[in-house]
């Protein structure tokens, strides 16, 4: 048997503010935007080289879905991005002002700091070691 991940949900407030942040600012692709009536859209998106998982960007719908976007996990790590390059992707965040939230740390399981999407949801970005891969 074969199972993978192949979406996971991001809440945001505005399909357009969200697509403009991970498209300019973590430089994903913008794989659908499907017009779904009644305010709805699908949209998809993915870092490039991604195969496997991607993001569906859903906006919030009443009260409880919006006071959800920003803090999905309770404060914890969200989303783990892997680079087969950290430096070139940390300097790029820091120089497009993504927010570093804990400053690049090697660790065993390889290079890894963490910063903030511009709703607050926090991220690793990760360069593993060769074996974790």
């Amino acid at each position: 048997m074969k199972q993978t991940i192949a979406r996971i949900a991001v809440v945001v407030d505005d399909y357009d503010k969200a697509i403009d942040f991970y498209t300019k600012k973590l430089d994903f692709l913008l794989l659908e935007d499907t017009d779904l009536g009644d305010g709805k859209r699908w949209v998809i998106i993915a870092p490039q080289g991604s195969k496997e998982c991607a993001l569906v960007l859903a906006k919030a719908d009443g009260e409880e879905q919006a006071s959800r976007v920003g803090n999905q996990t309770g404060g914890r790590v969200f989303l783990f991005l892997y680079t087969d390059d950290f430096w070139r992707d940390y300097y790029k965040m820091v120089e497009r002002g993504i927010k570093i939230s804990r400053e690049p740390e090697k660790m065993p399981y390889g290079m890894v700091a963490v910063f903030k999407d511009l709703y607050g949801n926090k991220w690793d970005l990760l360069e593993p070691n060769e074996h974790d891969e």
